[in-house]
């Protein structure tokens, strides 16, 4: 299937954004480790989400979890650390085919039974789940926070604790700390005790009421929606917290460089609320970011930088290498349809210094089954009116209502075969 986008002039409405994929899928481990009856409330209703939330019901011999990351990651430590019997944890092809030999590894220092049900080092896992002893682990870094997150939440189980030291340079930290702090709000003791080093004691969590606040992710594409619509746009986000834990919230900071103005509600700091995006008249000449605690959002400022004419050199995407797809390489090829050469060096880093190529007449963008393909280049429709998008049911795996949301939003979104 195809879509074929034509964005409107001016946009003027109102939009519920997601619940946080992020922190929903945090807490419907821990609370599943608490014990709890309750369920958080305002979760997320994406696939990646609610793969987790099938898996902790059900429990099936073999648990599918599909394309979700997230939930290939926690489900491995949780599976691994609590007494839930003998399970094979798989998913899609490309998800068989990125690494999880990390986690794994680091899971059997401290008494996990797990092997590998076909390649070494990647899914599918045959994992036997017992109480594990726990103690002190190291893993690198620079890998996917995800692993450091998974280990993290199993940690307070553990019957001495765990005590995890990360080596070399670190990335993604907001998403550790999210993880932390979610952690605490569920009755761990966890914390940083030094530069690289985080210990979790050995302490059940507690059952708890918990609300979900609506995510900083997909309000980047809005933002970059509105810098491409005309001055007298305006847009109203609902749900978003001012000095909120996701990372992605540094949103607001970089698009005021590019022009537009976040405005919050007054309420009490840290109560969800409704954002007000305008434009105003600020727009830096050239942005070098690194991007090393928000790799989900370079694809936005990629799409959104290019297509206002702002060179960029932007840094610390290495695990981009690993995502649903290789986003690297995709963000080049991608670009490259719409006449904008996008360059890579060895450390991974993308460049535009404002290089052009003629555009194709009619460009189609693939999706490459990730969701963040469909939902950065689908704004792009206001400098490419009846831009193409394949397979644009990918945005289900964080964004559900992403294109009833552009619908109302005034964009014109025909299907195509």
């Amino acid at each position: 299937m195809q879509y074929r986008i034509t964005a409107p002039k001016v946009v003027d409405t109102t939009v519920d954004l997601p619940a946080s994929k992020s922190i929903s899928n945090r807490a419907l481990v821990v609370h599943a480790l608490s014990g709890g009856e309750v369920m958080p409330e305002n979760l997320s209703d994406c696939d990646d989400t609610e793969v987790i939330i099938r898996a902790l019901r059900d429990m099936p011999p073999t648990i599918n979890i599909k394309a979700a990351g997230t939930a290939m990651r926690f489900m491995t430590a949780y599976l691994a650390s609590t007494d839930s019997g003998e399970h094979v944890l798989t998913g899609t092809e490309r998800m068989c085919h990125r690494p999880i030999g990390h986690l794994v590894e680091a899971l059997r220092r401290v008494g996990a039974d797990i092997s590998y049900a076909g390649e070494e080092g990647y899914p599918p896992l045959r994992i036997r789940g017992k109480k594990l002893d726990g103690g002190y682990v190291e893993m690198p870094g620079n890998i996917s926070s995800q692993y450091i997150s998974a280990m993290l939440i199993a940690g307070a189980t553990m019957r001495e604790g765990l005590t995890l030291h990360l080596t070399g340079n670190i990335v993604s930290r907001p998403y550790i700390d999210l993880t932390l702090c979610t952690m605490r709000d569920f009755g761990a003791q966890v914390e940083w005790t030094g530069p690289d080093t985080i210990t979790v004691e050995a302490k059940n969590y507690r059952h708890t009421s918990y609300f979900i606040e609506n995510d900083w992710s997909a309000a980047s594409y809005w933002y970059e929606i509105l810098a491409f619509s005309s001055e007298e746009s305006i847009l109203r986000l609902n749900g978003l917290t001012d000095g909120s834990r996701q990372g992605d919230s540094v949103t607001r900071y970089l698009f005021n460089l590019l022009g537009v103005k976040t405005t919050f509600a007054v309420k009490d700091k840290g109560v969800p609320t409704t954002v007000t995006l305008r434009h105003h008249h600020v727009r830096l000449p050239r942005l070098e970011f690194d991007f090393i605690n928000q790799p989900d959002l370079s694809q936005t400022f990629v799409v959104t930088c290019a297509m206002m004419g702002i060179p960029f050199h932007f840094k610390g995407l290495n695990t981009l290498r690993i995502k649903e797809t290789d986003r690297i390489e995709a963000m080049k090829k991608e670009m490259r349809k719409l006449g904008f050469i996008i360059t890579s060096n060895a450390d991974n880093d993308l460049i535009w210094d404002g290089t052009r190529c003629e555009p194709l007449p009619s460009p189609v963008i693939d999706t490459y089954e990730d969701h963040r393909m469909a939902l950065a280049f689908a704004p792009a429709a206001a400098l490419f009116p009846g831009l193409r998008i394949n397979n644009p049911s990918v945005v289900t795996k964080s964004y559900p209502m992403y294109w009833n949301h552009l619908r109302a939003a005034g964009f014109v979104i025909e299907e195509e075969p």
